[in-house]
């Protein structure tokens, strides 16, 4: 297996991680150090991956970063009543350029995601995610990208990829992978018109901040059915991050975002998370504390995955069909957590590589507005792009 792109973790921070309490998080993790050598993987869940690369930032200044910060901060909690066993394989140093960066992250997840061990990566600027998305070509048929953020990151797709275009380029470049794109927490005056009109004409899923705010479990099911979840922390209010790390005084404050974390951990489908845009600062204890409380929510996630997707069993749901117009909706509820789905119907000229799609995570809400109906908005969306 190839890790020689990773650095270990740096002294500072094992040194500090020796003062720390026996129970503290930071003793119970696997890490990578020069002393130490690389963790062993058997039986990991979890891990951290650090990538020291913001180039593509149209913001970038050459300034250098790391997440000793983060990390000091995350080892200093204390663990929940958890059963994976996480390691910290350090950080992937910058390449001679930004493709060899990519290459390098790329290279790792696709050997990390296939052991089924969910890497937790910490950027460095958000293009990253191009590079998570490229590692499931080999992997997955089809994914599903969630981004928290207040921006849709399309850009300008005939423009070299930055940080707020790599959607455009996700959506472009071959292979097309990419079934669907789900943006949380945008924020309509830093989207022109064309893009909302675009994500309208690409059947994809946005959810203004004004929406998740006043109802946080609209993220469930968006984040159920997700495969990348990668976090903007510019999508965060300024007055819960550090000076350095300000972006709008309107955002997700520190509550709602770990609740999108957590959402994010318990999702069965999630196999990659991503938290970006760290921009550390000599006065960064409210932002690397942040960090590290919305990776301890998501391992918490992780923790308490049920599988209850299993509809084979008879006994494990229960099904309920309504009538809205022309169109019959099938709803199937867990018996055991209570979540919801949907069917959606195939078309015979339908791509092969869908077939995995046929059951939509919805909400309760979505049912009583079929009985009253109305067709659920995240149907609609999902069977008009089947449909093509």
């Amino acid at each position: 297996m190839n890790f020689n792109f990773l650095s270990p973790v740096s002294e500072a921070v094992l040194a500090h991680n020796e003062l720390l309490s026996t129970q503290a998080l930071g003793k119970k993790i696997k890490i990578y150090s020069k002393q130490q050598g690389f963790p062993d993987l058997e039986g990991a869940r979890i891990a951290i991956v650090g990538v020291l690369e913001n180039r593509n930032d149209i913001n970038y200044i050459g300034e250098e970063f790391n997440f000793n910060e983060v990390r000091k901060s995350l080892y200093s909690l204390f663990p929940g009543n958890w059963s994976s066993t996480i390691v910290d394989l350090g950080d992937i140093n910058k390449g001679e350029s930004v493709e060899d960066t990519y290459f390098a992250l790329k290279t790792i997840l696709e050997i990390l995601i296939p052991k089924k061990i969910i890497p937790i990566i910490l950027g460095g600027s958000q293009d990253l995610t191009y590079s998570n998305y490229r590692a499931y070509d080999s992997l997955a048929p089809m994914v599903n990208i969630v981004n928290v953020d207040s921006k849709f990151d399309l850009g300008d797709s005939q423009k070299p990829i930055k940080n707020d275009s790599f959607v455009g380029k996700i959506i472009l470049d071959q292979p097309y992978n990419l079934f669907n794109y789900a943006s949380v927490g945008y924020q309509t005056y830093f989207n022109s018109q064309e893009e909302i009109d675009l994500m309208d004409k690409l059947y994809f899923e946005y959810y203004r901040l004004g929406q998740v705010s006043k109802d946080i479990s609209l993220v469930e099911p968006v984040m159920r059915d997700a495969n990348i979840v990668t976090i903007d922390l510019g999508c965060i209010k300024a007055a819960e991050l550090s000076e350095r790390q300000k972006v709008t005084p309107n955002g997700f404050d520190g509550k709602e975002i770990c609740a999108i974390t957590r959402y994010a951990g318990i999702s069965n489908k999630v196999s990659s998370f991503g938290i970006y845009e760290y921009k550390p600062s000599s006065n960064d204890d409210i932002t690397s504390m942040l960090m590290a409380q919305m990776i301890w929510y998501f391992i918490e996630g992780v923790n308490y995955r049920v599988k209850d997707d299993d509809f084979s069993d008879e006994d494990s749901y229960q099904k309920f069909i309504t009538l809205t117009d022309d169109q019959e909706l099938i709803f199937y509820k867990s018996n055991k957590t209570q979540r919801w789905w949907i069917e959606i119907p195939f078309l015979s000229n339908v791509n092969n590589k869908l077939k995995r799609h046929t059951l939509l995570p919805c909400m309760h809400e979505d049912y009583l507005d079929a009985c009253n109906n109305k067709l659920p908005d995240r149907w609609f969306k999902a069977f008009q792009k089947n449909s093509v």
